[in-house]
């Protein structure tokens, strides 16, 4: 089903939906609140326009964070990775640095994290930084150690929106100050506004959540990604990381796995179509021309049916055989397609799998929004550490 001119999505085998549910799923969409805002069109950043042209002239951007500080606007760079000419390099884990920040003058570095205290950026925005380069903070208004941080070196301080969850933030100005200086726009990522008006994308919303949660009665709990676009992986990790945080609470939750194929295929595929039948499967696609093509002069004539096709073609010819193999075999899947590599389309997935997140949540009588547990384990490593 063509739900917009950028996206194709076929649901999991169709169920009907009762008038009372999707009347209580409509509801929920258009309540609006911080997150629902910054998909729109209308959310007005903490920073102004003038201030991104000031930052046009550095040639290298250190991104320094964890989680959804960062994995948004890795998910852009990737995706749309052929548009923008900018060195971006991105540090959201703890591993050697080699880096000569003394010849660095022409690097910006943005550091990113809500609370301000988040361990593992602060040990790398110590490692990486330097005072005399231009360094910008994102972070809420409110004491914490990077805040600090940014008083004493001086540094742009960009206000993070404290309602906006750090998962939930790629539209907001956690992801769009780093798309802007990849030369991107905005505006065409935010379609919330456009998207809910449209039936067939909320139809189809609120159908795969229905159908999601009758998959999860029936003790199908892990989701795996069945990815066929190289330039999506970044993309699916910051999709891991909503699902699993958002829902996983109270012995509930959806475990995210990603898979990439068709390299997969020679892996995993064995128990995808033979293991326990505890899976339900994305299948995601781009149609996007491949420059190599099968040199027929070193075809043997056994596979001289290669010698007219190209990469494109023969990742399709598996993506539609392994859908078919699927369906054969009743294995639930469903399945998006992306028209065009754009602003826009990306714009849709985002906002299409933050929707979905939260309806979820609701469907599964559960807050979407915190993630409790996870301060455990900071707790723990500071007692280490001390």
């Amino acid at each position: 089903m063509n739900i917009s001119k950028n996206l194709n999505f076929i649901p999991f085998k169709k169920k009907k939906i009762d008038k009372k549910k999707f009347n209580f799923f409509s509801s929920i969409l258009i309540k609006r609140n911080y997150i629902f805002d910054s998909l729109s069109s209308d959310y007005k950043d903490s920073y102004k326009k003038s201030f991104i042209i000031e930052l046009k002239k550095f040639k290298i951007i250190n991104l320094i964070g964890m989680g959804g500080s960062l994995l948004g606007a890795i998910s852009i760079y990737k995706f749309l990775k052929k548009k923008i000419k900018t060195k971006f390099n991105f540090f959201d884990n703890l591993e050697h640095i080699n880096i000569n920040k003394k010849k660095k003058k022409n690097t910006l570095n943005i550091i990113v994290s809500k609370s301000g205290n988040t361990l593992e950026t602060i040990v790398n925005s110590n490692i990486i930084i330097n005072k005399n380069q231009k360094n910008i903070f994102i972070t809420e208004n409110k004491n914490s150690y990077l805040l600090k941080l940014a008083k004493k070196l001086e540094a742009t301080i960009v206000e993070h929106n404290n309602f906006i969850g750090g998962r939930y933030s790629v539209l907001s100005e956690v992801g769009m100050l780093p798309a802007e200086l990849m030369g991107l726009d905005p505006k065409k990522f935010r379609v919330y506004d456009n998207l809910i008006k449209n039936k067939k994308f909320v139809e189809s919303l609120i159908v795969n959540v229905s159908n999601t949660i009758e998959l999860i009665k029936r003790k199908k709990s892990n989701s795996i990604i069945l990815n066929y676009d190289e330039d999506s992986k970044d993309l699916f990790y910051w999709y891991q990381q909503l699902i699993a945080e958002s829902l996983g609470k109270k012995g509930k939750g959806i475990l995210p796995i990603i898979s990439n194929l068709p390299r997969d295929n020679h892996s995993l595929m064995q128990l995808y179509l033979d293991g326990p039948k505890t899976n339900f499967y994305t299948f995601f696609f781009v149609n996007q021309k491949y420059i190599n093509k099968i040199n027929k002069d070193l075809l043997l004539n056994s596979h001289s049916y290669l010698g007219n096709q190209n990469i494109f073609d023969i990742k399709k010819s598996q993506f539609k055989a392994t859908q078919s193999v699927f369906k054969k075999n009743n294995i639930p899947f469903r399945t998006f397609i992306v028209n065009n590599r754009s602003e826009s389309s990306l714009g849709e997935l985002f906002c299409f799998f933050i929707l979905e997140t939260i309806l979820l949540g609701h469907a599964l009588k559960i807050n979407p929004y915190d993630q409790p547990k996870v301060e455990l384990i900071k707790i723990e490593t500071k007692k280490n550490l001390i």
